[in-house]
């Protein structure tokens, strides 16, 4: 029987096989995406989930929750919160 073991990419949390990233959140060549690019995704995620979220409140959670994150917490953006 063969077990897989599953990790948490770095960058958003999400349940992974192997690596350090998701799919998500990899460019075209299995790079990690800059910054902007996958906050904006992110915030967009969150916005979805709550539409009535002001911009301000899902930037805002959105950065508590990369702050948790590997790829992100030393970002600049992350420790300026």
């Amino acid at each position: 029987m063969t077990t897989t073991s599953k990790t948490a990419c770095q960058s958003c949390g999400m349940p992974i096989e192997s690596g350090p990233y998701c799919q998500h959140c990899v460019d075209e060549t299995g790079a990690l995406q800059d910054f902007e690019t996958r906050f904006e995704r992110m915030v967009g995620w969150q916005q979805r989930r709550d539409p009535s979220a002001s911009r301000e409140a899902l930037e805002s959670a959105t950065l508590d929750y990369l702050a948790t994150m590997p790829a992100w917490r030393e970002h600049p953006r992350v420790t300026a919160r």
